[in-house]
């Protein structure tokens, strides 16, 4: 009676398992990363597993895939149970860290029977890869020096968009490199622009009244970083007007005003590479909390 018992229970979990393991991974292949795809579009920071190894008895086979984000499971599975839970643990630490990892699961005999549906234990090899939107740099301003910012982002890693109203400037023939031109006014442009926590935003317009219409638009807006040209009794004053239309001191002390590291930059293009500078450094900050 004993031995059916155990039969019976090990079928039941088996069963058990299939269907659970048919409504979460079900996907085809395609489908998951069609999903990790669209998280990223959106601004989203996401961890894609992948079982590279196995040995023994696994729930499931090399290239098992499974997309996880800071709040769990997205979509797909790797086997479900102990294992799979354990995996989703560690991507928290992951994700933080912002590095992949290769992980090696052993699943013994009692793991693998009453939570994978296996026979037998066996060993099991997963890649964790972190997979991150591309950043963004928002230029509000298309002058001199919105000029050599876009060429020196572009050449690390940014995805550019030059933001101003006058089409004579916001053009390609003077921002080939940029990825996006927009040759409208900042609240129409807006409704083009998609700001997550991937977006970096410096405000470099042609004046302080323009200066204080776009911060004050995207001062709210969750973007990671925030920076805004000018000398302290210019920006001294737009923040106090700010403060006078509802803005918190909290919102404004986030602001990097006056932008860029000092050097003493003069010219446009070491005005740029001040602010360039700047935000490289605030990026690797962000990287390693």
């Amino acid at each position: 009676m004993r031995e059916y018992f155990f039969a019976y229970r090990y079928i039941y979990i088996s069963i058990t398992v299939a269907k659970w393991n048919f409504i979460r991974g079900g996907l085809k292949m395609s489908e998951i990363l069609k999903e990790a795809l669209e998280r990223i579009n959106n601004g989203e920071t996401i961890a894609l597993v992948t079982i590279v190894k196995t040995k023994g008895s696994t729930p499931r086979e090399v290239g098992a895939k499974m997309v996880v984000g800071k709040d769990g499971l997205i979509a797909g599975t790797i086997g479900g149970g102990i294992t799979e839970a354990k995996v989703i643990e560690e991507i928290k630490q992951v994700l933080k860290e912002g590095k992949g990892k290769l992980i090696t699961y052993h699943l013994t005999k009692e793991q693998a029977a009453l939570n994978e549906g296996a026979i037998c234990g066996g060993e099991m090899k997963v890649f964790i890869d972190i997979l991150q939107p591309k950043e963004e740099l928002l230029i509000f301003g298309a002058g001199h020096i919105a000029a050599c910012v876009s060429k020196l982002a572009n050449m690390v890693g940014f995805r550019v968009t030059i933001i101003d109203d006058r089409k004579e400037f916001a053009n390609q023939d003077r921002f080939p490199e940029a990825d996006e031109i927009i040759a409208e006014e900042t609240e129409k442009a807006l409704n083009h622009l998609k700001i997550t926590s991937s977006t970096y935003i410096i405000v470099l317009t042609r004046g302080h009244l323009k200066d204080e219409e776009v911060l004050g638009s995207v001062i709210k807006s969750g973007a990671a970083y925030t920076g805004m040209i000018g000398s302290r009794k210019k920006n001294a004053t737009v923040f106090q007007h700010l403060e006078e239309q509802g803005i918190s001191q909290e919102e404004l002390d986030k602001v990097y005003s006056p932008i860029g590291i000092d050097i003493n930059a003069q010219t446009p293009e070491e005005i740029a590479v001040s602010i360039m500078a700047e935000i490289i450094q605030f990026r690797r900050k962000k990287e390693i909390q």
